[in-house]
């Protein structure tokens, strides 16, 4: 780990990738917005600290040595983890990013990319989530929806008000891409055949 200390204010980021020069990298750049950085050169190191004290945003590298990022996922116990995991993908590994998501990572930023926009999708994202989480016009509190993650609710309820991919993507800090795979998701969980019967679905259990 190359952290002076885990003692983190908030904002804070969590960076776990093996690559040195990715965690320099976005490290200078968050830094300099003033974010206070960890970085963790494997999987072992990030959990050995990540329960016990939640930073306010995690960007991960899907492919590690030892433990990999989707492996993280699975122990960390994503979709309830309680700050949004940003996944770093392989350009054209975007199904292995698609099972990331499903796995609950909150969105996924592919390779190459430039430090700077990192950021400014991090803090994008944390700005929206921020203002989210009202409720909306729908609780989703029937026991249909009992196998939905908070992330797919948020994504739920941006369908329901009529939001197009791109515009709910926008307003939950995510890709459109993104909203694509949990809409899907969705609509495999709640059994819906398309956007109408998913509507359908809502308005009958709401």
């Amino acid at each position: 780990m190359d952290a002076d200390n885990t003692a983190a204010r908030k904002p804070s980021i969590f960076i776990v990738d093996d690559d040195p020069a990715v965690r320099d990298a976005l490290g200078v750049v968050f830094r300099m917005e003033g974010y206070e950085v960890v970085g963790f050169e494997n999987g072992d190191d990030f959990l050995a600290v990540a329960r016990d004290g939640p930073p306010s945003c995690v960007v991960l590298d899907i492919h590690m040595p030892g433990r990999s990022g989707v492996e993280i996922l699975r122990d960390i116990d994503a979709p309830h983890y309680p700050t949004p995991i940003f996944i770093i993908s392989g350009r054209g590994d975007i199904p292995t990013a698609v099972s990331a998501i499903k796995l609950g990572a909150f969105d996924f930023i592919e390779k190459p990319f430039d430090a700077d926009t990192v950021v400014s999708r991090v803090s994008d994202a944390l700005e929206k989530t921020a203002s989210t989480g009202d409720g909306g016009d729908y609780a989703f509190d029937a026991e249909v929806f009992d196998g939905l993650t908070p992330r797919e609710r948020d994504v739920l309820r941006q369908i329901t008000s009529g939001a197009s991919n791109k515009e709910a993507g926008r307003n939950l800090g995510i890709s459109p891409r993104t909203i694509e795979v949990h809409r899907a998701r969705i609509m495999e969980k709640l059994g819906a055949r398309n956007a109408a019967d998913l509507v359908r679905i809502v308005l009958s259990n709401s």
